[in-house]
């Protein structure tokens, strides 16, 4: 007379087996983007932050270069509130090769206290990457310095095209103080010459 138990047993076998290495995938996903979301050793984010001041057009002074920003001139963000009360952003650049803009849309969460200048990032699903504002003009508003998780990632952002050189170099000294490497910045060609609405 056949019996089917040990099929069956291989079943809830393999069932379990799926079921721990799913478990150990999102422990390891969920590792990761904390990482992917943690502030730099020895930085902090600003206090006092006030998201809708912070909101509108922030333009790219300088940066710490990466693949995913690598040629772009003219480069800058738009912040705007979406519905379920996150950031949506669009980030811009014009590439002189190729002679186009391009452009990236996501979406950002704050990671802490609304009034603490630490978010969360996301260009693609459920990734998400540091943004972390360690210096901020909080009279105006109009320059700031970002951060993303490690001293690698860097950017200085400005209300306007063109930064004041005395204000500039009180950011780079300060981000220097901060244990980033200044001297690789690149200081991002800002000019009317590119047409933005050709996008």
């Amino acid at each position: 007379m056949e019996t089917h138990e040990p099929e069956q047993d291989n079943s809830v076998s393999v069932l379990k087996k799926i079921i721990f290495f799913l478990i150990i995938f999102l422990e390891v996903l969920a590792f990761s983007q904390a990482g992917c979301v943690r502030v730099p050793e020895g930085v902090s984010p600003i206090t006092g932050f006030d998201l809708g001041r912070y909101l509108g057009r922030w333009y790219e002074i300088a940066r710490l270069d990466h693949w995913f920003e690598r040629g772009l001139e003219n480069v800058f963000a738009e912040y705007r509130m979406r519905h379920d009360g996150g950031v949506a952003v669009v980030n811009r650049g014009y590439d002189p090769v190729q002679k186009v803009w391009k452009e990236a849309r996501g979406k950002a969460y704050f990671v802490e206290a609304f009034d603490v200048g630490r978010l969360k990032v996301s260009f693609f699903g459920p990734f998400y990457g540091a943004y972390t504002i360690i210096a901020l003009d909080q009279n105006t508003y109009s320059h700031a310095l970002v951060c993303g998780p490690d001293r690698s990632y860097l950017w200085i952002l400005s209300r306007t095209p063109k930064m004041d050189a005395t204000v500039l170099s009180a950011l780079i000294s300060r981000a220097e103080s901060l244990g980033f490497d200044t001297k690789s910045l690149i200081h991002v060609k800002q000019d009317a010459a590119t047409d933005e609405k050709n996008f």
